[in-house]
């Protein structure tokens, strides 16, 4: 467990406290597992999967039968059980490919519970040990879930659903019956009677079709003059779906539209999908954005001077780059804690470098090359206008340092050749976000908001 500094492990007991399963992940596109049986006080590690050819992510147990949720031989993921008495035996298959992205497995009742991405948003399938179909769980539409946790031994569990106009409610669902029942929902007025969401496909520069959700008012004219903002993020197998955010609702109230789209290097369509916006593809994220703006001013739901553009983390790179690339496009950019300069990211600290599976590194040639030709902070050029640009941070930020968003807005501060402001907005008593207080978010959308209703001309917000 020592022979990889580079490594970094994590354990889990199974239920019954015979097993302990320790994985070990380096990057996020495969990893390594071992297995230690607690019953025997002379027991050695045993490897269980060692060739780190794929992502295994231990979901139960069922006495010496472990089950796993791999992409090994299946890009779009499979369940799979082994017996942890003889590691080394074939596995065998309980869920098998299909054909859209598995997300996320667990193991609670007896059953195998999965949830899938189909086009950008989930669903979530029931199957027996043996790997037969019991049935999917009825959901209130399309959306995002989360949960399904709890012991192989457990007859109920819980879950969350959401969209873009409802708050998270809580389900309990039965496992043995297949059903579920509201256990609790917030006390929030709907905002369905006033807006609606509508998913549209657009044609990337490629050919490649790419989702994305727009949220409006029901009697939206397309005219092309409604305040839209536009956000992605586009990396590290993470699918976007579709999920309340007061912040929005705060953003539809004021009058404007909100889009989210789903581009590559996420994980709505499995790691093919993933993959070609990673590494010397990243470009096709890039490329996704951009044609899901030119998609909102072709179809006139806004124009240029009326387009903002969010991101935040991996987003904050996504906007810095497609604002260095398109100036003409956006008329406000948000790009929040982003990684911004490509080339020395890996030297912040030991977290950075495990991005490299996304990103790869610049002591490698011809990474380098694919990293210099869209790094933000060494793509900003003297003598272009660029649009009015709040770039947001923190001081404490130990995840993606402040320094990447430091030199980004000297960069374009220096570089400004028009009267449209480049602010940052440095925030001194938080970091990336995580555990951020309530009235502190507050004040970092109010002033973004804000910043958005001053240079895309929003007029007093609507009632």
């Amino acid at each position: 467990m020592t022979d990889r500094s580079t490594r970094i492990p994590s354990g889990r007991v199974t239920d019954d406290g015979h097993y302990l399963v320790i994985t070990q992940t380096e990057g996020y596109e495969h990893n390594g597992v071992v297995l230690l049986d607690l019953r025997r006080a002379d027991a050695k590690v045993q490897p269980l999967f060692a060739a780190w050819d794929a992502l295994y992510t231990f979901i139960g147990a069922h006495g010496d039968e472990l089950f796993f949720q791999t992409t090994h031989e299946a890009p779009l993921g499979r369940v799979i059980a082994v017996d942890a008495r003889e590691p080394q035996a074939p596995a065998r298959t309980v869920v098998p490919e299909g054909t859209t992205a598995l997300e996320e497995a667990s193991y609670v009742g007896g059953r195998v519970i999965t949830k899938y991405v189909e086009d950008a948003h989930d669903v979530a399938r029931v199957y027996e040990r043996d790997g037969r179909p019991v049935g999917s769980v009825k959901l209130p539409g399309l959306g995002g879930i989360e949960g399904f946790y709890g012991k192989g031994t457990q007859s109920e569990t819980f879950f969350s659903y959401t969209d873009f106009l409802t708050p998270r409610k809580i389900y309990r669902f039965d496992v043995a019956a297949n059903q579920a029942s509201l256990w609790r929902e917030p006390q929030i007025p709907s905002l369905s009677p006033q807006f609606v969401t509508e998913q549209v496909f657009f044609n990337s520069k490629d050919g490649t079709r790419v989702p994305m959700y727009i949220t409006h008012r029901r009697d939206l004219a397309k005219d092309g003059n409604q305040p839209v903002l536009l956000y992605g993020y586009g990396g590290f197998d993470i699918s976007l779906t579709p999920a309340y955010r007061p912040s929005v609702q705060a953003w539809l109230e004021m009058g404007g539209t909100y889009a989210e789209t789903n581009l590559r290097g996420g994980g709505e369509y499995g790691e093919a999908w993933h993959k070609a916006g990673t590494l010397t593809q990243k470009q096709h994220v890039f490329d996704d954005f951009i044609a899901a703006a030119e998609y909102l001013i072709g179809e006139h739901y806004t124009r240029p001077a009326k387009l903002g553009i969010h991101g935040r983390s991996n987003g904050g790179l996504l906007v810095g780059a497609v604002l260095t690339q398109r100036p003409d496009l956006f008329g406000a950019a948000l790009p929040a804690v982003g990684v911004l300069d490509m080339l020395r990211y890996q030297t912040a600290n030991a977290n950075a470098r495990q991005w490299s599976s996304d990103y790869g590194l610049s002591e490698d040639p011809e990474q380098f090359k694919a990293l210099y030709a869209y790094s933000p902070v060494q793509n900003v050029k003297k003598g272009v206008c660029y649009p009015p640009t709040l770039i947001t941070t923190a001081d404490h930020d130990d995840r993606v340092v402040p320094w990447h968003s430091y030199k980004f807005a000297a960069s374009l501060q220096a570089a400004q050749i028009c009267p449209n402001p480049i602010l940052i907005r440095v925030e001194t008593r938080a970091g990336h976000g995580a555990g951020k207080p309530v009235w502190m978010q507050v004040d970092d959308y109010a002033d973004q908001w804000a910043f958005l209703a001053r240079w895309l001309g929003m007029s007093t917000p609507a009632g």
